[in-house]
């Protein structure tokens, strides 16, 4: 009987220390575990407005969404630019004129049409933003999808931050 009560408190050991393990780990990789949080922050985005298929190399247009999600519950941030550059760095179009202002939770996107294909294959963007208020960093990634001939392909690329800013 006492083996029995061992083996159940050595199963309840593991089973607790596992639970702690995957809290642990869920909480080191929450954006709040980072620290007190973002002023503001310059944000790369790879694009792709193409990619190439077959043997011959041939291009596959795609369409592209920039995303911009502000993950904070509680501040707005203000997003001021998201500029677009081609293959060479070089600036092609600048998408926000004036700081738009994300709530809460809220969202906004940049629209790149799938014959747009002047950034070419390594296209980017560079999207700033900033908060009054230290604020969970928000989610910017980009999202390219295609459609030819009953093929569809979608891909998804996430932003690096490449600078933070100070308050």
């Amino acid at each position: 009987m006492q083996v029995l009560y061992r083996r159940r408190a050595h199963f309840v050991a593991v089973c607790a220390l596992a639970w702690f393990q995957v809290f642990a780990w869920a909480a080191a990789d929450s954006p709040l575990a980072a620290g007190p949080g973002s002023y503001g922050q310059s944000v790369y985005v790879p694009v792709y407005s193409h990619i190439l298929f077959g043997d011959r190399a041939a291009t596959f247009d795609l369409a592209a969404t920039l995303s911009i999600r502000n993950t904070d519950p509680v501040h707005s941030i203000s997003v001021t630019a998201a500029d677009y550059h081609d293959a060479g760095g070089r600036l092609v179009k600048k998408y926000i004129e004036k700081p738009a202002v994300l709530r809460p939770l809220a969202s906004t996107e940049v629209f790149v049409p799938e014959s747009d294909t002047s950034g070419g294959f390594g296209a980017s963007f560079i999207v700033r933003w900033t908060s009054e208020n230290p604020v969970v960093p928000p989610v910017i990634e980009c999202l390219m999808i295609g459609v030819r001939s009953g093929q569809g392909i979608s891909i998804v690329s996430p932003g690096r931050v490449i600078s933070e800013h100070a308050k």
